[in-house]
């Protein structure tokens, strides 16, 4: 079968594509240039930078297989960076590796694929694909490794993109993604996972943003109030803030404040003490159901408000729309609008959206 491997270079992927290669797949290794990486452009990070298409390329030469890349700079200004600054900027915290790696890889890899006359694309992720013949449906269920499980970032994806998915390192541990790697000799084997957003470098979010809106950060400052509206503090713009947060508010308070929630309309950050970060409830929006529709009422599901959040007990239950409303069986410290909300059922994703 022709599959296309997506390579960005690092050791997941490029175990991806030799376990493809290593089964008796015609492969094509396709990697992305994401950005403009000639001197004197604007600096990014480790991932995805021009090393890491050099050691793509490396390790597609080491298996034999054909090896191109292709430009979806302008598709990942207008997926990823763009929505990554218009969320901050109207106060909420946005999680760009969800679009960069279900809407912009999957979405037009599989564009790419079809000009190549491939099956399926095959990436590294951490995250499994199973055909239901009872139902006729596929499912898409956690990598077995719980650490380095990656389904949280794939719940958008639809039944039409799920049939032509492979994760082939989702059934195996990132020792054992590691072990083959140096089996093979591929140069990648130790090359260190990368964690922070590839386009910002010097990890200054807040930074990244006022450079884009082409602002001073002076300009978007405004009041700290607690509930009951009493002003306390100055902060230095909504966009350096996030639900949750304690450090890097210059209160002087008797007990720990916490960023409850941001009030862009006010230009207001309203902070209170840790007990007050609870929630119980939450509407979510643009959801995505996996089996391709809502379920018949409520339903009982573990649900995951951030990457590294724990699951927690909860139902859910379909809205008008593409919402839906989540209700914890204990309240949740720190609900984010912006952040992902995704709903399990066991190893299954059962669905997810974006919370309000």
């Amino acid at each position: 079968m022709r599959i296309v491997a997506a390579m960005s270079g690092g050791v997941d992927s490029s175990v991806a594509a030799a376990a493809l290669v290593e089964a008796g797949h015609e492969v094509i290794g396709l990697s992305m240039q994401l950005y403009d990486q000639r001197e004197g452009r604007e600096a990014f990070g480790s991932c995805c930078s021009l090393d890491d298409l050099y050691d793509a390329r490396r390790v597609a030469a080491a298996l034999g297989i054909p090896h191109y890349i292709v430009n979806f700079e302008e598709q990942f200004e207008q997926t990823v960076v763009r929505n990554f600054v218009e969320e901050y900027a109207s106060g909420r915290t946005p999680i760009p590796c969800v679009h960069c790696n279900a809407t912009l890889k999957f979405a037009h890899l599989l564009e790419r694929a079809e000009a190549f006359d491939a099956a399926a694309v095959a990436t590294g992720h951490y995250a499994r694909v199973v055909y239901d013949e009872e139902h006729g449906r596929y499912r898409l269920l956690r990598g077995v490794d719980p650490a380095k499980d990656q389904s949280y970032f794939l719940f958008s994806l639809s039944q039409e993109q799920l049939a032509r998915a492979w994760f082939p390192v989702g059934h195996l541990t990132k020792p054992d993604v590691r072990a083959m790697a140096a089996r093979l000799g591929l140069t990648v084997a130790d090359k260190p996972d990368s964690h922070e957003i590839c386009f910002v470098a010097d990890g200054d979010a807040g930074g990244f943003v006022e450079r884009r809106l082409g602002v001073d950060g002076r300009e978007l400052e405004g009041e700290i109030v607690d509930t009951a509206g009493t002003v306390i503090g100055r902060h230095r713009g909504l966009h350096r803030y996030t639900v949750g947060q304690r450090k890097g508010l210059g209160l002087a308070r008797p007990i720990p404040m916490y960023v409850l929630r941001l009030d862009p309309a006010e230009r207001r950050l309203v902070v209170g003490p840790r007990e007050e970060l609870g929630r119980r409830e939450l509407t979510a929006s643009r959801v995505n159901w996996i089996a391709g529709s809502p379920p018949d009422g409520p339903r009982r599901v573990t649900a995951r408000i951030r990457h590294r959040h724990p699951d927690a007990p909860a139902t859910v239950e379909a809205g008008p729309g593409d919402h839906a409303q989540v209700v914890f069986d204990v309240p949740q410290l720190a609900v984010t609008p912006g952040q992902a909300v995704v709903f399990y059922d066991g190893e299954d994703v059962v669905g997810g959206g974006w919370i309000d």
